[in-house]
């Protein structure tokens, strides 16, 4: 069934873009590039989700008990976290090694110091995954794992409660056209980062899973060396969100991965 939904696209422009992270030098002060709002029809894959196929469509949904249900306040539950994510990983992508490097807690929230992304984005371009490669592992680590099959790896997850509002929607890679992508800056105090931004095109597939439990996992590329598909994604403002509001609370794991 196809469900309607409002996304917002990054604009073409001659110009450079970039988000910028506080900004003149104000703590919190964001300021974005242009953005266009559109509406989009949106497949709901919760019957055929266990037919994703990681290699194919860069993305797969799992079920995944974590020991963990408070991810807030203390880092206490990191190593345990990272462990579990490094296990499932190895189990589930054919991973042989994996570095957990980042975790992103989201809000819904006016309030909230990090809210859901509702730029239609994937979190690295070529450029910037190079760069954090580096970051990561030094320059001469960096150059051993070019040498054979890497990726970065989002595993994301809903906190405390299942999904109703602003689901983590996906376009289906072969929807999508070369040119559909763009580099958009981060640029942050101290260092200078770079995403993909998507542009708008009526032939893109959108797709979600349903009311998504903390017991379930969104595992997707965000990009690979030899070519696995990375998907553009985003927030989801659903026309008809499903039963009663309640703030939508996620964490999004970053990962570095070496293959078999």
């Amino acid at each position: 069934m196809r469900e309607s939904a409002t996304v917002n696209y990054h604009v073409r422009l001659d110009t450079p873009q970039a988000f910028q992270f506080d900004a003149d030098g104000e703590y919190g002060k964001l300021v974005t590039p242009e953005l266009l709002p559109t509406r989009v029809r949106v497949r709901d894959v919760r019957e055929v989700s266990a037919g994703m196929d990681y290699n194919k469509d860069g993305i797969r949904f799992d079920r995944h008990v974590s020991a963990i249900t408070d991810f807030e306040g203390s880092t206490g539950w990191q190593a345990v976290y990272e462990n579990e994510l490094r296990a499932l990983l190895i189990e589930r992508i054919g991973a042989e090694e994996v570095i957990v490097f980042d975790h992103t807690i989201r809000v819904d929230d006016p309030q909230a110091e990090r809210k859901p992304a509702r730029n239609v984005h994937n979190d690295y371009s070529a450029q910037g995954a190079q760069q954090r490669l580096i970051d990561i592992l030094g320059d001469e680590r960096a150059t051993e794992w070019r040498e054979g099959h890497y990726g970065f790896v989002n595993v994301w997850r809903p906190v405390q409660q299942t999904i109703k509002t602003s689901p983590l929607g996906f376009i289906r890679p072969s929807s999508m056209a070369p040119e559909d992508w763009m580099n958009i800056e981060l640029i942050y105090p101290d260092r200078v980062g770079q995403i993909l931004g998507v542009a708008a095109n009526d032939s893109h597939d959108w797709f979600y899973l349903s009311q998504m439990t903390p017991d379930e996992v969104a595992i997707f590329n965000i990009y690979d060396n030899q070519g696995k598909p990375c998907l553009g994604h985003s927030a989801l403002d659903m026309d008809s969100p499903v039963g009663e509001a309640t703030i939508r609370k996620s964490i999004e794991s970053r990962t570095l991965v070496r293959y078999r």
